[in-house]
């Protein structure tokens, strides 16, 4: 059975002129800043005067720890605003922009896939609106005056060993990952180490999706350390007076992206900050905006729930004020059943033992979002192969856990296949109110934070620091950044920090190897493991497949 790609099913929808999207959700022509047909900025006017509505319900999407075997968060998400959409409700969703990267290395857009996606998918895969590169320029623009503030002089006393400020770009090069800049003689800088991060890594994106406006953002640009003098005192971009050009080139950025699903439910795509580095969640506007133009938004965060369920709460609402109502928790028999010990290959055939033993995954995702105070639904992202034991044998223990369980079927059938799941969060969020709360109080100290959500998220026994993040801590204490939140960077495939533990390991401690501040962005990103902020190409690139015929005909693109 052959099926149309992504891409082939994006290319036969039926859009709608995004005004008529607009005029959809109670917005004319003037509110929207046109790119093209089907694109539309919001204008910040619009965006402030809309403050004073009553917010609707907000969703959270997540997902089990992600597997090879694939779970659909996005595809859900996408699915889920069309089912509700099909059961009357007026929704909004609220998704990330994706990076270049991605798209032409191994892991493909993020526009959700099948007959559950945003369109036009091509242009959201690609340049967009631009905010992507307005980012990139904005973050080297900041790295280009550090530089040049040591060439002429170093008025700034800047130790340029100390400098934690590096380059980037949209796109996996792992050769720019450590580099020396400088060289060819004097006119041309100081000779330094530098080297880039993928541009979604950037505290730029981070500030993006948490600014409330463009002053808001410019306060923030101006906050951001980029490294210490020789008597080791942070310098900032404020010292390099950076912030208000930095601002300039993000005016447009900062507005939400308007465009469309295959079946013309409105959407948000709006800011993509890496989800092990940063908070993997979509702007603090878009989202704020949607719940007050919709009476259901629902928006997703990045990976498994341990990463991204956990920074939304802690760190997205936290700044924002928000307060989710229900969370629905993607899964598929598939990706349990490889928790459980399966290996890719044989994941077809019927294996209810190692699907009950792979359940302990999801089990303790979703003990942890209780910890938020959040009600919880299951929603199992359909396969072929799944069987009716093995669907039933999900069901039933989600049910002993008092959580309700639908079969999406959104990828091959849209909004219907998604009503069901809508139903049911719709029934969720009347019959059980949201009592949410953060793990942590930001007045604990770092190690006390970082601790929490070691032991109660990840279920460590412990956390290990090393000699140089005890120096960190003590220098963050000094200069006073220990009241701010935590970013976790972690692997996404296990609750630990090595990423061959799959389900629910125990017996285990996480080592923290590096404290990063981000203090523009308001959080303290703490590194596990092996985490990458500059990927690489695979042997064959999804680029390697990607074209364009003169009719401007895009194939290859998923």
């Amino acid at each position: 059975m052959s099926f149309k790609s992504d891409i082939e099913i994006a290319q036969e929808a039926v859009k709608k002129p995004i005004v008529e999207i607009a005029e959809s959700i109670g917005l004319s022509q003037d509110d929207l800043e046109l790119y093209g047909k089907y694109k539309a900025k919001i204008s910040m006017e619009t965006v402030k005067r809309l403050r004073g509505e009553k917010d609707g319900k907000l969703i959270l999407v997540t997902a089990i720890s992600p597997t090879p075997a694939g779970e659909g968060k996005t595809t859900t998400s996408v699915g889920l605003a069309d089912g509700l959409a099909k059961i009357g409700k007026k929704v909004m969703v609220c998704l990330r922009e994706p990076s270049l990267g991605p798209s032409f290395g191994v892991k493909g857009g993020a526009a959700g896939g099948g007959y559950a996606q945003v369109v036009p998918m091509d242009d959201i895969n690609l340049h967009f609106t631009g905010d992507l590169h307005a980012i990139t320029y904005a973050h080297n623009l900041l790295a280009a005056m550090i530089d040049n503030s040591i060439q002429q002089g170093n008025p700034l006393n800047i130790d340029p060993r100390t400098i934690v400020f590096r380059r980037v770009i949209d796109l996996n090069d792992r050769s720019l990952r450590d580099i020396v800049i400088g060289l060819g003689g004097k006119a041309n800088g100081v000779p330094r180490e530098n080297g880039f991060d993928i541009t979604v890594a950037s505290e730029v994106m981070a500030i993006l999706c948490l600014a409330d406006d463009l002053m808001d953002m410019k306060k923030r640009f101006a906050q951001i350390v980029i490294g210490y003098t020789y008597d080791k005192k942070p310098v900032t971009a404020a010292d390099l007076q950076a912030q208000g050009a930095m601002a300039l080139l993000m005016k447009d950025a900062i507005k939400p992206n308007l465009v469309q699903t295959l079946e013309n439910t409105p959407a948000f795509i709006h800011g993509g900050p890496f989800a092990n580095i940063a908070h993997g969640c979509n702007s603090v506007n878009a989202t704020k905006t949607a719940m007050k133009i919709a009476d259901y938004t629902v928006t997703e965060a990045g990976f498994g729930a341990d990463l991204g369920a956990e920074k939304f709460f802690d760190l997205k609402c936290r700044f924002a004020d928000l307060k989710p109502d229900v969370t629905v928790i993607v899964a598929t028999v598939r990706a349990l059943k490889m928790h459980g010990g399966v290996p890719k290959a044989e994941l077809g055939p019927e294996n209810l033992d190692a699907l009950a033993k792979g359940f302990a995954n999801l089990e303790k995702h979703i003990e942890n979002v209780g910890k938020f105070g959040v009600p919880v639904v299951v929603a199992i992202n359909a396969f072929p192969t799944d069987t009716k034991a093995e669907l039933d044998l999900v069901e039933k223990k989600c049910n002993e856990m008092g959580v309700e369980v639908s079969l999406s079927e959104v990828w091959a059938k849209g909004g219907e296949g998604g009503a069901d799941l809508a139903e049911k969060v719709v029934k969720t969020i009347e019959t059980k109110p949201s009592n949410f709360k953060f793990l942590y109080d930001t007045n604990l100290s770092i190690k006390e934070k970082i601790s929490t959500i070691a032991t109660e998220i990840y279920g460590a026994d412990k956390v290990n620091f090393t000699s140089d993040v005890e120096k960190t801590i003590k220098q963050l204490n000094e200069m006073g950044y220990d009241k701010l939140p935590i970013c976790m960077a972690k692997t996404q495939y296990s609750f630990t920090d090595d990423q061959t533990k799959l389900g629910r390991p125990t017996g285990f401690d996480i080592t923290i190897r590096e404290i990063r501040l981000s203090a523009g962005a308001g959080f303290l990103v703490c590194i596990t493991g092996a985490i990458m902020t500059m990927p690489g190409l695979p042997k064959v690139p999804s680029a390697c497949k990607i074209d364009i015929d003169e009719d401007g005909v895009i194939t290859g693109l998923f």
